[in-house]
This record gives C-alpha cells, sequence and structure tokens, in this order.
C-alpha cells in the first residue's frame, strides 16, 4: 500500500513538474519576437498621400510576414489594415501627434509630405527617433538632409519635362498660369523652374500669370477663377497639397473654360486635372517603408541612404481622358515623353 501511494505520489508530482516546465517555455517563446512601434503621419487626408500611407502598411505587414517580427501601428485611424494618423494640414495638430508619437516610444516615424515631415524631425530631435519622410519634393529646402536619424523618398518634380508636355500639346501657348500655394514648400523650387523655363521661351511677365501668394483652402476656387478670367491657355501647379485638397472643385471649372490643367502628381489627374509625368506614389511608398523597416531593425546607418534620401523615379505620363474629351484635345504626343497610363476622374 504504501509502495502504491509512494508511486501515485511520484507520478503525481511529475506531472506537476511537467506542467509548471512547459508554460514559461511558451512564454519565453513570444517573448523572443520582437514588436516594433511604427507611426504614420499623414499632413492631411488626400488621394497621394493615402495612397503612399496604404502602401507603407501594405509593404510593413509584409516585412513583418517575411521576417517573423511584430509591428503595432500607432495612430488614431484605420487604414490599410493599420493605422495612421493625419495632422489635417494644421501645424498644431501635427505638434501634439509628435508629442504623442515620442512619448508612444515608437520606433520609427514615417511623415508623409513636408509640414509634417519637417514636424516629426524636430520632435524626434533629443530622442533621435528615425524619421523616414515620404513624398518630399525638396527635402534639402526643407532643411531635412545631413541629419543622422533622418532619411526618406523624394517625388522630386521633373519640371521641364511638363512643360515641354504643355508646349508639345500645344505649341502656339501664349499665356500660361501658376497655381500654388506659397505656404507649401513643396512648390517654391518647381514654380521657380517653371518661370524661368517660360522665361527661356520668350515669356514677358504678363504672359505668366502667377495665381500663388498665400492661397489657402478655401481661396483656391477664387484663384481658379482668376486665372480663368486671364484667359491663360494652360495651368501649371507641382505637388502641392493646398492645391490637390481642391482638385475635385476646380477642374470641372478649368475643363468647361477649355483650360488644361498640368500637374505634379497622378493624384490631381485622377480628381479631373488633364495630365501630369511624375512618380508612382505606391511604389514611392513601398520604398519608403523599406527604409523604414531597415532604419528600425537595423540602424539607420543601413539603410543606404544615411542622412540623406531617396529620389524615386518619375516618367510616368498619366492623362484623364474624361477631361480630354471634355476638352476636346489629344494627348498621343505625350507617347514620346514615357508610358501613358490613362485614368477617368474619381473622388478618392
Amino acid at each position: 500500500m504504501k509502495k502504491l501511494t509512494s508511486v501515485l505520489l511520484s507520478a503525481a508530482l511529475l506531472a506537476m513538474t511537467g506542467c509548471t516546465s512547459s508554460a514559461p517555455e511558451t512564454d519565453s517563446a513570444a517573448e523572443d519576437v520582437p514588436v516594433y512601434r511604427v507611426a504614420v503621419v499623414k499632413q492631411l487626408d488626400h488621394a497621394s498621400l493615402d495612397e503612399i500611407a496604404n502602401a507603407v502598411i501594405a509593404e510593413l505587414k509584409q516585412k513583418a510576414e517575411d521576417t517573423g517580427v511584430n509591428i503595432e501601428f500607432l495612430g488614431t485611424a484605420d487604414m490599410g489594415g493599420g493605422k495612421v494618423y493625419s495632422g489635417q494640414n494644421d501645424q498644431s495638430t501635427l505638434q501634439q501627434i509628435a508629442s504623442d508619437v515620442i512619448s508612444g516610444k515608437a520606433d520609427v516615424i514615417i511623415p508623409i509630405a513636408t509640414m509634417a515631415a519637417t514636424t516629426m524631425a524636430a520632435a524626434a530631435e533629443d530622442t533621435a527617433t528615425p524619421v523616414v519622410f515620404a513624398a518630399i519634393s525638396d527635402p534639402e529646402s526643407a532643411d531635412l538632409t545631413d541629419i543622422d536619424y533622418v532619411t526618406g523618398t523624394s517625388d522630386a518634380l521633373n519640371t521641364a519635362q511638363i512643360m515641354d508636355m504643355m508646349f508639345a500639346q500645344n505649341p502656339d501657348l501664349n499665356k500660361v498660369g501658376l497655381l500654388y500655394s506659397s505656404s507649401e514648400v513643396n512648390s517654391e523650387k518647381p514654380i521657380a523652374e517653371a518661370k524661368e523655363y517660360l522665361k527661356n521661351k520668350g515669356f514677358s511677365d504678363d504672359q505668366i500669370i502667377d495665381m500663388g501668394g498665400s492661397v489657402n483652402a478655401s481661396e483656391v476656387p477664387q484663384a481658379a477663377s482668376a486665372l480663368i478670367a486671364e484667359k491663360v491657355q494652360a495651368v501649371f501647379t507641382p505637388t502641392d497639397n493646398v492645391i490637390m485638397d481642391a482638385e475635385l472643385t476646380i477642374a470641372p471649372m478649368f475643363a468647361e473654360a477649355g483650360i488644361l490643367h498640368y500637374a505634379g502628381a497622378d493624384s490631381f489627374v485622377r480628381n479631373g486635372a488633364f495630365a501630369t509625368c511624375g512618380v508612382n506614389y505606391t511604389d514611392l511608398g513601398t520604398e519608403t517603408a523599406d527604409l523604414a523597416f531597415a532604419a528600425m531593425t537595423e540602424g539607420m546607418e543601413n539603410t543606404g541612404y544615411f542622412k540623406s534620401f531617396e529620389v524615386m523615379p518619375g516618367g510616368i505620363i498619366t492623362v484623364n481622358t474624361e477631361t480630354a474629351a471634355e476638352t476636346e484635345v489629344s494627348y498621343d504626343m505625350f507617347a514620346d515623353f514615357g508610358e501613358i497610363v490613362e485614368v477617368v476622374t474619381t473622388e478618392d
């Protein structure tokens, strides 16, 4: 009897020992999976920035699956299976987001557009949290270079190529409008380049209608009306977020007046502008995500663009076929500039 009791007790102890030893192994395995916290910060909500954010989230999720790590997206709004922040194009809102992101101990911050990028870079100075920006047309002018915790991708615009397209479509152009907002750092360099290009074409000051200044979102339709009243034949807008936010409103105004609106990104064209030659923003978002993943898992120096940035290739001609039909113009000549992608107007 004593022997039987002893055997039963021993079995019970072994069973208990087995139960207690297996749980820590499972917990330890779970604890060994790295978790990275990512903050995607859009300057505002509009088609181009949304496209980039969706591509960033999709690529990071794929990278996490491929490498066996976990990614936690910080943010206040759901997008593409993750979360994002939106600054609503407001400096104070972006500063509050920056404070939240830093206190939330993000492993990498991915700001999209210039105001968002400069705000996040300033906030991350003390912590040196990696900042990997997306879609900055002129990182040098925005003071986003030569910083050891900042890198990213640039959608630098080939202004001369868009202007070449404009004159290829209509060699008899004699009055061109420039529509942009001076609050957008993105617009400064391409607008200066456009003016220089037109001056080299022999345009006088009264043939270049500059409708920039302090144009804000509510004033964009009024600025468009002024260009129509000036009887410009074409309008150029760079990758300007303020103008993009109003494109669905102003595109029908230009089309009705027979004015062709050339812009700096395909999102403008998808919202009704006539044409652009620029980068693919899904590709840009994917590349930005790859840089961000390297920055947080391997260190900024291993991104390949330490203290610098990557300029994304352009050469994609996007044309809105509905706008072309309404204005009764052809665009076959654009095939000389690159691959033509035809789109119609959407509200995305």
